[in-house]
């Protein structure tokens, strides 16, 4: 249902919330989400854009996350990179349908609106708080060593 690219953007805010307020090269980023480098720049350019991370350049620079974790929704990632299109529209460009949608794609539509009122309702910070016995694809946080690459 959703791209790679919102997948690695909500990794990599996620990432940054338990990172928080510590800055993150992209290459850390790139390591502990999993995500390749090159892909994950485009992200976090999109990110960048919709003012939900910070770029510092220089010693000790990296990427911050512009609000706090408690703050900041998961919508707000997945807007920032690839907004939930709604169907306000007959998709088929039906002139007779215009506004007033089909039964199926209604149903469809509703299902969306469904998915960013959960979405608004999750912010990162409960994301991160939530209780799982699942493993993690990767560490949230990683332990520091994993971080500068040092075993």
């Amino acid at each position: 249902m959703f791209s790679k690219t919102v997948e690695y953007a909500l990794r990599a805010a996620i990432y940054l919330a338990g990172e928080a307020p510590l800055p993150r090269t992209t290459d850390q980023i790139a390591l502990a989400t999993r995500v390749p480098k090159a892909y994950l720049s485009k992200v976090l350019q999109g990110l960048g854009r919709a003012g939900l991370v910070h770029s510092q350049r220089g010693l000790g620079g990296g990427m911050t996350l512009t609000r706090s974790p408690e703050s900041l929704t998961i919508l707000e990632v997945v807007n920032a990179v690839e907004p939930i299109g709604r169907i306000k529209e007959c998709p088929l460009g039906l002139a007779s349908h215009g506004i007033n949608l089909c039964p199926l794609h209604r149903r469809l539509d509703d299902a969306l609106a469904m998915v960013e009122d959960a979405f608004s309702k999750s912010t990162l910070a409960e994301v991160l708080a939530e209780p799982t016995t699942s493993v993690p694809l990767c560490d949230f946080p990683p332990r520091p060593r994993e971080i500068i690459g040092v075993s």
